[in-house]
């Protein structure tokens, strides 16, 4: 229903094949530096979340050509 609606393809990760979702498991491990394991998330504030986001978005990315995510998203010119 999501494909026919958006008329994109979807596609999924097989279960355990982590190279499957590079993106993912890289967007994992930079999370891991603001929340490392066995962290209580039960503790967290939505400003730490916000604090989170806000510095990832704006790190910038070789992917992206060294843009931030924040540049490629809401920026019209390079």
């Amino acid at each position: 229903m999501i494909e026919k609606k958006t008329k994109a393809t979807v596609y999924f990760a097989n279960p355990y094949h982590s190279w499957e979702r590079g993106s993912n498991e890289n967007t994992n491990g930079l999370l891991r530096q603001f929340f490392p394991k066995k962290s209580l998330f039960a503790t967290l504030t939505q400003k730490d979340v916000n604090r989170a986001v806000k510095l990832l978005n704006h790190r910038p990315r070789k992917r992206l050509d060294y843009l931030t995510p924040f540049e490629t998203f809401h920026c019209t010119s390079k």
